[in-house]
């Protein structure tokens, strides 16, 4: 029991919120474009696709949070990181694994970032990424 108390003891409370900004994303066939909006045609849409995001986190003063753990779900898909050095971090589902679909008559959909920490609140944002269909 006093094992648990220390170990409780050193993990430390969150005490900051983190500002997360979704740089690019894209179809993988396509290439990531800036902005959390997806954009694909018909064909890709029809069968299950990658999806690649990149994200970057910084603390209130702007500083890079480092090592925190990423997760983007939604629509099928899942991908998971961790970031950088420099608060970034690379996100890609895979069509093998955890491909994103959109249902046949579904035109839009969206996936949702969690991100988590040490000494930080976690990040909870539903709609992160919007996938759009064009015809």
């Amino acid at each position: 029991m006093v094992a648990l108390a220390a170990l409780v003891a050193i993990i430390p409370p969150p005490t900051k919120n983190m500002s997360v900004n979704i740089v690019a994303s894209g179809e993988n066939n396509a290439g990531p474009s800036p902005g959390n909006t997806v954009i694909v045609d018909s064909t890709v849409a029809n069968a299950p696709f990658d999806i690649d995001v990149d994200i970057s986190v910084s603390d209130p003063d702007g500083y890079p949070v480092r090592n925190a753990n990423v997760i983007l779900r939604g629509l099928g898909g899942v991908a998971t990181g961790t970031t950088d050095n420099n608060g970034n971090c690379s996100l890609s589902t895979s069509t093998s694994s955890s491909p994103v679909s959109l249902g046949a008559n579904q035109n839009e959909g969206s996936m949702d970032l969690t991100i988590s920490t040490d000494g930080f609140y976690d990040f909870e944002k539903t709609d992160a990424v919007m996938i759009v269909r064009t015809s």
